[in-house]
């Protein structure tokens, strides 16, 4: 089934940086939002991040507003989330998926009907 093949992702310090990728494999994502979200030890999955069909604007999570930058490159039918100035309160298993629409609606933090292809999940760990 076509899916969304992630890359990036490790083990940083506090204050540290990490790059996200999402890879679309078998499908185009040129007209769909794309949703990134998060899993963190012992709390609910959340809506990280969204970005707009056509990368027209991205809306972030109160947690991520300012340190993550989401981008697109349509041509190459690729996702990325630049991770900064990471704290351990961000470790967690991190999703990218396809919106159901161009737009991106809703809570980003809790907004997660519609969203298919996801991928296979990375790792991040922010630790001293």
């Amino acid at each position: 089934q076509a899916h969304f093949v992630q890359s990036g992702g490790g083990s940083v310090q506090p204050g540290g940086s990490l790059r996200l990728s999402c890879a679309a494999s078998g499908f185009l994502i040129g007209r769909r939002s794309i949703g990134w979200f998060r899993q963190s030890p012992g709390k609910e999955r959340e809506g990280v991040s969204c970005i707009t069909a056509y990368a027209a604007h991205a809306l972030y999570a109160r947690s991520a507003r300012g340190r993550f930058i989401a981008s697109r490159d349509n041509a190459m039918n690729m996702a990325y989330l630049q991770l900064n100035d990471l704290t351990p309160e961000d470790t967690g298993i991190y999703y990218c998926a396809l919106g159901p629409q161009p737009a991106c609606s809703g809570p980003i933090e809790t907004t997660f009907d519609g969203f298919d292809r996801w991928g296979q999940g990375t790792q991040v760990t922010v630790t001293d």
